[in-house]
């Protein structure tokens, strides 16, 4: 009798680990899948002119002029899916150049790292890729 009541206590004290175990698991996968929001996003730009590639570092909601154009990056998310994190990002693109006041900006709305043509940013001289979210 003495060891059958020392069984159910080992299968208790092992099912209660196994368990607890189980809980950290399940809260670290959880943890992995947060979206996180950045302060900085870091952009390439490529000049298709020169053919000349840079890389610009823009604060959020601050504006950052390169070259002829004013670039303003709203809000930036980094979410991790498996192994291949996406980055979002707002942005608002101004043309310096441009006189008219029909259109305010180039581009003004989210572009994303994993497929920037879902809304391509569409002007003459630059191309614009969102690389990085911290």
């Amino acid at each position: 009798m003495n060891r059958l009541k020392k069984n159910i206590l080992v299968g208790k004290i092992s099912f209660f680990f196994i368990f607890i175990i189980f809980i950290i698991n399940a809260e670290t996968t959880n943890s992995e899948n947060i979206v996180l929001e950045g302060n900085y996003l870091e952009m390439k730009i490529l000049d298709k002119v020169s053919s000349k590639g840079y890389k610009l570092k823009v604060k959020i909601k601050e504006e950052k002029l390169f070259k002829n154009i004013s670039i303003r990056a709203l809000k930036c998310k980094n979410s991790k899916f498996d192994d291949n994190p996406e980055i979002t990002a707002y942005l608002q693109v101004k043309d310096l150049k441009r006189k008219d006041n029909d259109e305010v900006f180039v581009f003004n709305g989210w572009t994303f790292s994993s497929s920037p043509t879902l809304r391509p940013f569409d002007h003459p001289v630059y191309d614009i890729w969102i690389t990085k979210c911290y």
